[in-house]
């Protein structure tokens, strides 16, 4: 993807998929997601450092990033829920 050439993808990439295409897409995604968690478990745990810093030099936990990215994922599906109107 040439992120510089198409700043604004994420709003019309998906545009021209079928919901089957974005169903295998998403489980693949997924399935990639729970390889690497499982490979960064048994590399250290929840309490191992990333490699990736904040700006003040400091690194998040395995644990931090997990919970914050099932924070944005939780937020995610609230607003798909609101706006649908019906639970997922």
């Amino acid at each position: 993807m040439d992120w510089d050439a198409d700043p604004d993808w994420e709003w019309h990439s998906a545009a021209e998929d079928t919901p089957e295409q974005l169903l295998t897409l998403w489980q693949g995604a997924t399935a990639s997601s729970r390889s690497m968690v499982s490979e960064a478990l048994g590399a250290g745990g929840l309490e191992q450092l990333t490699r990736w810093t904040w700006p003040d030099g400091r690194a998040p936990s395995l644990r931090r990033v997990l919970i914050d990215i099932i924070e944005e994922y939780a937020r995610h599906v609230g607003v798909i829920t609101k706006t649908c109107g019906s639970p997922i």
